[in-house]
């Protein structure tokens, strides 16, 4: 439920508080006293177009807050936990709007984008009066009110599940005919490539241990020379290192003898000596090992040139050469298994379809079954709420799908030999159609309805689907358009009965409705030094009598008129 609302700074309203309560909340006031503003302020909050025009003028910006109750509202917690937002028992939703034309909005103070808020207030409110947030204009909604009319939300789900089920492979077996019609056409292209890849046969890291090789083969002779010289210097030279070192040791060997302090630089002397033996075996191996092969020199430039030009056709790198191999082997592999695949995919479509098939078809021979009696309900209510000649149908069709050969734009469903088309609620699109006068053909409502009807056609459907309806606040903004006082008392009855199930707020300039709040809010507008300014006042009982008798009386309250009041309110609390 909604249970409190703050305004500030829109349009006649500098600063309002309200707190609702559960039940019918009734607002009431004379012409342009700020009834609808309120409404529409609440529809700005619930994510309609904002404009600056409703600032209040001499103000930065206006701010509409609203606090939600919404413990028991799954669909919302969802959407709250789907936007990484933490979920309290209370939603506070907000809204500014700024003189520079900028919206920002919020909930539980975390900034949201406005279509998030939007999908927020849809699951919050129902406000009928502003064509933009009425349900009952969106044909799509439709099968949704005769479902939940029905109680058919577990078979459309478990319908649904098996839908996306087919419509997952249906996308599959789309995507791998494209790839089929993709890799026939490039399978040509792709079988010379690899045949000249395979031609060359280039090896993960082949390149690298050439290059290596080449480096050496294209320096034999320095590396020749420098080990050569390497070892002359080493050992072979009238002052090597490996002499020196020798009288060294022995010099140490001497002095140790004398002095216990040169035992360990003998020792270390020792080990240079044996480090530069070794030292001096691997440079002489190294020396005779090394060839002068310009064969295999230009063999390895040969091959190294095969990998450039591969390089320059097939990627940066030979790795990248060798991962473009991997990739249209495989796609020529597969072009070899596509039948199979496609056979594959198209017998578990053919399964899958049988399954969505009788699920949509119990579900639709459901909801022909609802059709008579939701559209019964509906007229009778819409009798007793002013329209006697009202004709209400559900118009319930389906509508066949064009199947080619191997066609794969879409999943379908089968009833015997005809293909229909199917969506995430089955193979029926529903649409009320509504004629109020006698001898009328019924149309769509959409086209038909006027402002007041409207209204009375949404409180006779919330009337019908009161318990199944999951929308916990609805808003009747002039619900009692265009009726008279004795329709006006059925309107009032409805309206109560009706907040059995949601908490109800409603604009009336009828008693008869009036009568029946269960909470009841007066509108006013008051002149302060020199600027005109709207409220809403909560009225005790006394409040509720006197705006009561106003009504039935016009501006001025008489003793009789509030005698009248009393009878009419003790009258609705008696029934």
């Amino acid at each position: 439920m909604l249970k409190s609302l703050s305004i500030k700074n829109y349009a006649l309203i500098e600063s309002v508080e309200i707190g609702f309560e559960s039940g019918l909340n009734i607002i009431t006031g004379e012409t342009g006293a700020g009834k609808s503003i309120v409404v529409d302020a609440l529809g700005l909050l619930l994510g309609e177009r904002a404009s600056t025009e409703v600032i209040r003028r001499g103000t930065d910006k206006a701010v509409i807050e609203g606090v939600f109750g919404i413990a028991a509202n799954r669909k919302v917690a969802a959407l709250l936990r789907e936007q990484e937002i933490e979920a309290t028992d209370d939603l506070i939703v907000r809204r500014e709007v700024s003189a520079k034309g900028q919206t920002r909005c919020f909930l539980n103070d975390s900034p949201v984008p406005l279509a998030t808020l939007k999908a927020v207030g849809d699951l919050l409110v129902d406000l009928h009066g502003q064509h933009e947030h009425q349900s009952l204009l969106r044909p799509e909604t439709h099968i949704e009110m005769l479902d939940e009319f029905g109680g058919l939300e577990g078979l459309v789900e478990e319908y649904r599940t098996a839908f996306d089920a087919l419509g997952r492979s249906f996308t599959e077996l789309r995507d791998l005919r494209r790839r089929e019609r993709d890799v026939k056409e490039k399978r040509e292209l792709y079988e010379f490539q690899l045949r000249e890849i395979d031609a060359v046969g280039p090896e993960e890291g082949e390149e690298e241990r050439l290059e290596d090789e080449l480096r050496i083969l294209e320096n034999a002779e320095k590396l020749f020379e420098a080990t050569a010289r390497l070892y002359e210097m080493l050992y072979e030279g009238e002052q090597s290192v490996a002499d020196l070192l020798v009288k060294a040791r022995n010099q140490l060997e001497d002095l140790s003898a004398i002095d216990r302090s040169f035992e360990e630089p003998k020792n270390e002397c020792a080990s240079a000596a044996a480090m530069i033996g070794e030292l001096t075996k691997f440079i002489q191996s190294y020396n005779s090992k090394i060839e002068f092969n310009p064969e295999r020199l230009e063999e390895i430039r040969e091959r190294l040139g095969q990998f450039t030009l591969l390089k320059k056709k097939y990627g940066g790198t030979l790795a990248t050469v060798l991962q473009h191999r991997t990739r249209i082997s495989r796609e020529v592999e597969i072009a070899t298994n596509f039948d199979g695949e496609i056979a594959r995919l198209e017998e578990q479509i053919a399964a899958e379809r049988l399954v969505c098939s009788d699920l949509a078809q119990r579900l639709s021979a459901k909801r022909r079954d609802l059709v008579a009696r939701l559209s019964k309900g509906i007229a009778g209510e819409l009798t007793r709420l002013g329209i006697p000649s009202a004709r209400f149908d559900v118009g319930l069709t389906n509508r066949p799908f064009e199947v080619h050969d191997g066609d794969g734009a879409g999943p379908y469903v089968r009833l015997g030999a005809e293909a229909l088309d199917a969506h995430r609620r089955g193979i029926d699109f529903v649409e009320f159609q509504l004629s109020t006068n006698a001898g009328e053909e019924p149309k769509p409502l959409v086209k038909v309805a006027s402002g007041g009807e409207i209204s009375r056609v949404m409180l006779a459907m919330k009337s019908i689907l009161a318990k199944a309806d999951r929308l916990p606040v609805l808003v009747f903004d002039e619900i009692d358009t265009g009726i008279s006082g004795r329709i006006a008392a059925a309107v009032g009855r409805s309206l109560k009965g009706l907040s059995e199930y949601h908490q109800i707020i409603a604009i009336t300039h009828l008693p008869q409705i009036a009568g029946f709040a269960d909470c009841h809010f007066m509108a006013e507008k008051k002149e302060f030094k020199g600027r005109t300014t709207s409220r809403l006042r909560k009225l005790d009982e006394d409040g509720r009598v006197r705006e009561v008798a106003r009504l039935l009386s016009g501006e001025e309250v008489t003793a009789s008129s509030l005698t009248s009041a009393r009878e009419l309110m003790q009258g609705i609390e008696r029934n």
